[in-house]
């Protein structure tokens, strides 16, 4: 049996990154911040039936559907918070082409498939598998692959200019 702060320890990591992921998916902290309550609430629900190595796909796809039953609620999605910071580099130049950079691929993420936003931000940012990407999205691993594959093929392009 856990101990009642162990099950804040081994969540508390995972609360932040959901909430990181789904401020990027285009989330204000506040929703995010709901979505992730809510998502935690429900883990708590059914943590004798979530199998323990699905338990953070399972915890990514609750907050996903939570966020968008949020958005089809509000009739919006929206875009990125403008609140995320670039970390200070140490010359003001580097600072400068970084935040364009930054600006750069925020606009081209902004105008992608929704769902090649997602994984995108899922297998760059946040590091997770294509297994883990599967499982969280509820889609076949080589979907996720072949999405992937077409959502870095576009971006690619847009970043280089080939498309505006």
């Amino acid at each position: 049996m856990m101990e009642p702060g162990q099950l804040h320890q081994i969540l508390k990591p995972k609360m932040m990154e959901i909430q990181k992921y789904l401020i990027r998916l285009g989330a204000t902290c506040a929703d995010a911040e709901d979505v992730v309550q809510d998502t935690v609430y429900k883990a708590i629900l059914y943590l004798d039936s979530i199998e323990a190595s699905k338990f953070s796909a399972w915890m990514y796809k609750v907050a996903i559907n939570r966020y968008y039953d949020l958005c089809r609620r509000n009739k919006r999605f929206q875009l990125f918070d403008e609140s995320i910071e670039v970390p200070d580099l140490e010359l003001p130049e580097d600072k400068l082409l970084q935040q364009e950079r930054r600006e750069d691929i925020e606009r081209i993420l902004s105008v992608l498939q929704p769902l090649h936003r997602q994984l995108l931000i899922m297998k760059y940012e946040l590091d997770m598998s294509y297994l883990e990407i599967s499982d969280a999205l509820g889609i076949k691993v080589e979907i996720v692959k072949a999405t992937l594959y077409r959502a870095r093929k576009q971006f690619q392009k847009m970043y280089r200019g080939d498309v505006k």
